[in-house]
């Protein structure tokens, strides 16, 4: 097997044990020996793949961020189907469901990481930087296909739906956000920015007669 293919197995195997962890523990118990544990190895093969253990939490962050942009382009192309406030509400639950809060968590906690991860984030924080980029793109093609009003503003929306979904998911100890509690949250902050669907062009679409849904709001 080739070298390359090789190290990219084991980061693999290393940061899919750490993101267990991460979901079952918390950021706390997340430690060299707690990873190797998980993934069945040696201590030594994550030190030597990694200069120390804040360069592999550096790794972990960045190839999950890296991870957010096959999403984007998933909901991107769902512009124009389902409704607005559905295809967010489930890229929130995608997004907040699974590893994305146990990794804010583990980035402001660990000072040393926030300072490596400085070099490729200035601003903002990991992951939600980009999860952010991703609602704002997709909100940018509903406006184009005129489902949201020309002039709402996506830039101030997008890190809004973020920072509502972030908070009803923040407390990893109790249970999250029912369906219910997440769709009214999303709706009434896309309500004001909905517009009546236009007709797709004969032929498009999956839906009898070529229409889109209406919002509700």
């Amino acid at each position: 097997m080739p070298t390359g293919v090789a190290i990219r197995e084991v980061r693999r195997q290393l940061f899919d044990a750490a993101e267990r962890v991460l979901l079952k523990d918390g950021p706390s118990a997340l430690t060299s020996r707690a990873v190797t544990a998980e993934a069945g190895c040696a201590k030594g093969v994550l030190h030597r793949h990694f200069a120390d253990f804040d360069d592999f939490l550096a790794g972990l962050v960045e190839d999950r961020a890296a991870g957010i942009g096959a999403r984007a382009a998933a909901l991107r192309d769902l512009a124009g189907a389902g409704t607005v406030a559905g295809n967010l509400a489930d890229a929130l639950t995608d997004l907040f469901g699974t590893v994305a809060v146990a990794v804010v968590g583990l980035v402001t906690s660990r000072d040393e990481l926030r300072a490596r991860l400085r070099r490729g984030w200035p601003t903002g924080v990991p992951l939600l930087t980009e999860a952010t980029a991703m609602l704002a793109a997709y909100l940018t093609a509903e406006r184009g296909l005129g489902r949201l009003a020309p002039d709402v503003d996506v830039d101030a929306l997008a890190p809004a739906l973020i920072g509502a979904g972030h908070l009803l998911y923040a407390d990893r100890t109790g249970p999250p956000p029912t369906a219910e509690t997440l769709g009214r949250l999303v709706t009434t902050l896309v309500a004001p920015a909905l517009r009546e669907p236009r007709t797709r062009p004969a032929g498009t679409g999956d839906r009898p007669g070529g229409t889109w849904p209406v919002e509700p709001v």
